[in-house]
């Protein structure tokens, strides 16, 4: 009976388990991470705005390349976690 249970890769699975909890923590938190960053930015970006209105195009550029490269971490993680 445990032959074919070992046939059946059972005892494999206790193996993976934490394998699989690791990486959906890991990809929990790096989106996690990006949704804080974006929103960090997007927060800081209409604070410079509501300081300094004439430098709109200039902030803007800058919190939209900012963005960018927090979501692509974020998708990284996506992509890494799993």
């Amino acid at each position: 009976m445990a032959q074919a249970a070992a046939a059946h890769g059972a005892d494999v699975l206790p193996v993976l388990a934490p394998a699989g909890i690791t990486g959906s923590i890991a990809t929990g938190l790096g989106a996690g991470s990006a949704a804080i960053g974006v929103g960090l930015i997007g927060s800081k970006a209409v604070e410079a705005v509501g300081r300094n209105p004439g430098a709109f195009g200039n902030i803007l550029t800058l919190g939209i390349i900012a963005m960018a490269l927090a979501e692509g971490l974020g998708i990284l993680s996506f992509i890494l976690g799993k």
